[in-house]
């Protein structure tokens, strides 16, 4: 064996576990959705995640990971659409978000 295929396959398996890794990472961010839907007693829409970004990171520990960042809709009543987002770093979840059925705070300014 050369080194070509060796570099070769060695780009193979990369390629190989980038994509096993990803889809154990979406498996984690759809099972993290359908349980955020649930506690607030929404409506997951499309029973699916999709995409939206990647990148490098540190978690707690100080290890490298890869953040991933995840979309889905979800609805009140099933005639609406909310944008709800879920984020990873490695297959953790670090952050769930359907608050976007809830109207914002109120904010108070003192104009005294």
């Amino acid at each position: 064996m050369n080194l070509a295929e060796i570099a070769a396959l060695l780009a193979l398996g990369g390629v190989a576990w980038f994509w096993l890794d990803s889809l154990k990472a979406r498996e984690a961010g759809v099972l993290a959705a359908r349980r955020a839907c649930a506690r607030e007693g929404v409506q997951f829409l499309d029973e699916t995640v999709v995409g939206h970004g990647l990148r490098p990171a540190r978690d707690e520990r100080g290890h490298m990971v890869l953040r991933r960042a995840y979309e889905f809709e979800y609805s009140l009543t099933g005639n609406d659409r909310y944008h709800g987002s879920v984020v990873l770093e490695g297959r953790e979840v670090t952050l769930v978000d359907v608050s976007a059925h809830r109207p914002p705070a109120a904010v108070v300014v003192d104009l005294r």
